[in-house]
């Protein structure tokens, strides 16, 4: 890549929500400010190269945005009073953007903003991730375990509900802050789980923490924000283990814990036990709970697998999922066999939820392989070889399929 290219894709990364909100409030439509935004970066590819960077990138792109939507918006117009609006909105640079609410970030505050209550819950968590975030319709769909074609049906009729409804695009005032937060804290985590894993988007990961770290200095008693910020830091902490030299994966059991980032250990199960201390737990906290019975286990052994296996099952109990009963199945097989954990894994199955997640297959085949039932086992691991997204995982899997014993 050029130096251009470099920079533009730098840019792209933390300045893409700020020039997305700006032509949100200019244009009242979530397409168009994302279409505009998108023209911006792709004429800056097309030119830097030979014009040379301008002494103010962002700017740069935000202008060049921004005419684009004054141009569209312009030609859609049929009425002197809109042609009258758009000419009024012409300015050579954007007006600095002037934050009037207590949130002490502009990317949360913004995240806030897009979690409007008129929405579901789904629809304000994908919204916040396609129009702030940058993620991608086919990333979404992966985060939601849904086909890309479902999740861009989902993006449109969330879009054109902002739009028919006259959804405000502003912050809401402090009070109306909680009723919001379970869908920020949604996205926070999505956006750190986009990164997890991936050597290209670790930044993710660092700017989801960085920004529940904002967060829970602005809502010091909202327990949820802590089990979210201590969640992000307990999975962090063994990230470098997560594959070896040669990008193989590593199972948590093969980790090697003296890896471990201990002090964001000790930060995070501290503040899960504050976070717990309050006594009104919810998801962010019992995922951070189970996080940190792995993280402060001396040794694989030293698992208290019946500990996770009751959080889990406290957990559906407030956020029933598939993806929950799956994972309780996992902390199950470990605490009383896989004989026990069969038929949860047969029950997801059934629901047909989990079809196309290769978790699923490559959990039950592995549940297969520890009862002895080999050729069963084997179908679920090359089930799972056919979803795999990375290929660290395939590389793994296709390891375990070789290993079962000759199939008689």
């Amino acid at each position: 890549m050029t130096p251009e290219r470099d920079l533009i894709a730098e840019i792209y990364a933390d300045g893409w929500s700020r020039i997305v909100a700006i032509m949100i409030r200019l244009t009242r439509d979530w397409s168009l400010a994302e279409e505009c935004t998108q023209d911006a970066f792709a004429r800056a590819l097309h030119t830097w190269p030979t014009s040379g960077v301008p002494d103010q990138p962002l700017a740069w792109l935000t202008t060049t945005a921004r005419r684009r939507a004054i141009d569209r918006m312009r030609r859609a117009a049929t009425e002197a009073a809109k042609l009258k609006e758009v000419a009024a909105a012409v300015e050579p640079q954007p007006p600095p953007y002037v934050r009037d609410s207590q949130i002490p970030d502009e990317r949360l505050e913004l995240m806030f903003t897009c979690c409007h209550p008129s929405l579901n819950l789904d629809a304000q968590v994908a919204l916040t991730l396609r129009s702030l975030a940058g993620m991608s319709t086919a990333e979404i769909a992966r985060a939601f375990l849904v086909p890309e074609r479902t999740m861009g049906q989902r993006l449109f009729r969330a879009k054109q509900k902002v739009a028919h409804a006259g959804i405000p695009f502003r912050v809401p005032p402090a009070h109306l802050l909680p009723e919001r937060l379970p869908a920020v804290l949604h996205v926070l985590y999505l956006l750190f789980n986009a990164g997890y894993g991936d050597p290209q988007k670790t930044r993710l990961c660092a700017e989801a923490i960085r920004l529940a770290r904002v967060l829970t200095a602005a809502m010091p008693d909202e327990p949820e924000a802590l089990g979210v910020l201590a969640l992000m830091l307990l999975h962090d902490a063994r990230q470098t283990t997560r594959v070896d030299a040669a990008g193989a994966l590593v199972l948590l059991a093969d980790q090697d814990r003296t890896q471990w980032n201990a002090a964001q250990i000790a930060e995070g199960a501290a503040l899960c036990e504050r976070a717990l201390r309050r006594r009104r737990a919810g998801p962010m906290q019992l995922q951070a709970a189970i996080a940190a019975c792995h993280a402060t286990a001396p040794t694989a052994a030293d698992t208290d697998w019946a500990q996770i296996a009751g959080l889990y099952a406290h957990l559906a109990s407030l956020h029933p999922g598939p993806v929950v009963e799956l994972n309780r199945a996992v902390a199950v097989s470990m605490a009383d066999g896989p004989e026990a954990a069969l038929p949860l894994i047969e029950a997801v199955a059934a629901s047909g939820r989990l079809d196309d997640y290769h978790l699923l297959h490559a959990t039950r085949a592995d549940l297969l392989r520890r009862t002895g039932r080999a050729a069963e086992a084997a179908d679920s691991y090359r089930a799972a070889l056919r979803l795999a997204p990375t290929e660290a995982e395939r590389s793994f899997l296709r390891g375990r399929l070789a290993d079962l014993p000759p199939q008689s």
